[in-house]
């Protein structure tokens, strides 16, 4: 697990260099077919970097990476990489960003780090050793009433079927009418902040799987529970063939995860 660390925190250092030097100078763009989807210059050298870095290191493995797509080597092991969480967070000069670099072994995060270059962070967790920020162990909130919880959702309009959003509005409602304030920067910045006990819990019904799992591992270590948005297990079996798969997430303290579940399920 060491040669993962290293490598992670390594990833993280290099290319967080490079996103604080383009932070606020670069523009984006939204990607086709996607409102909700916004690409810099910056997600593609970035990912570029830590893609051509993985490849150097562990040329047998598996990547997928958000913008420069899937390296199937037919390997037990996939990094799984966002190059920049939050992009249009990060093209408008909003500092709530981050790059995350995750490694499944066959279908298990065992790995995960993730850069906060705005705020000078970078959290990392392997299996079984606990999860950290800048050295400093971390847990998420001892908090047990979902009252007094911050909780923080991240949700996209679907251009394509309102309905869809209208729906999901309202069951978002009944969620804040649960807890004590509700959050979103809609990035990975909600994450860090549930594993480091500042946040109570964070969902989203959007996502792929470069969103996930980097932030499952760190959030588990951090002892929290992490499933899809109603409760079942995250599927990452085949990995490699599910780039464009819809992934969901409830992500919490156990005993918050439990309250939100009674909320979802009524």
């Amino acid at each position: 697990m060491n040669d993962y660390k290293s490598f992670i925190i390594s990833a993280l250092q290099d290319t967080s260099v490079i996103a604080v030097e383009n932070f606020g100078k670069v523009s984006g763009v939204v990607k086709s077919g996607d409102n909700n989807q916004v690409l810099t210059e910056t997600d593609l050298a970035v990912g570029n970097l830590i893609v051509n870095k993985v490849k150097q290191t562990f040329p047998a493995h598996n990547i997928i990476d958000e913008e420069a797509g899937v390296v199937d080597n037919n390997s037990r092991f996939t990094w799984v990489i966002d190059p920049i969480d939050g992009t249009s967070n990060f093209a408008n000069g909003v500092p709530t960003y981050g790059i995350m670099v995750g490694l499944l072994e066959d279908e298990s995060p065992i790995a995960g780090g993730i850069a906060m270059p705005s705020f000078d962070e970078i959290y990392l967790a392997t299996k079984g050793e606990g999860a950290y920020c800048n050295d400093k162990k971390i847990k998420v909130t001892s908090e047990d009433n979902l009252l007094n919880a911050l909780v923080a959702y991240g949700i996209d309009g679907h251009q394509e079927d309102p309905d869809t959003t209208k729906q999901e509005a309202s069951l978002l409602a009944n969620i804040v009418l649960g807890i004590r304030n509700l959050r979103s920067s809609n990035s990975v910045f909600d994450q860090v902040m549930v594993a480091g006990g500042k946040y109570g819990a964070t969902l989203n019904r959007t996502s792929k799987i470069w969103d996930n799992v980097a932030q499952q591992i760190i959030i588990e270590e951090a002892g929290g529970k992490y499933t899809d948005f109603f409760g079942k297990p995250i599927d990452y079996s085949s990995p490699v063939s599910k780039a464009n798969s819809n992934f969901t997430w409830c992500a919490a303290s156990p005993i918050l995860h439990r309250q939100l579940m009674q909320i979802i399920s009524r």
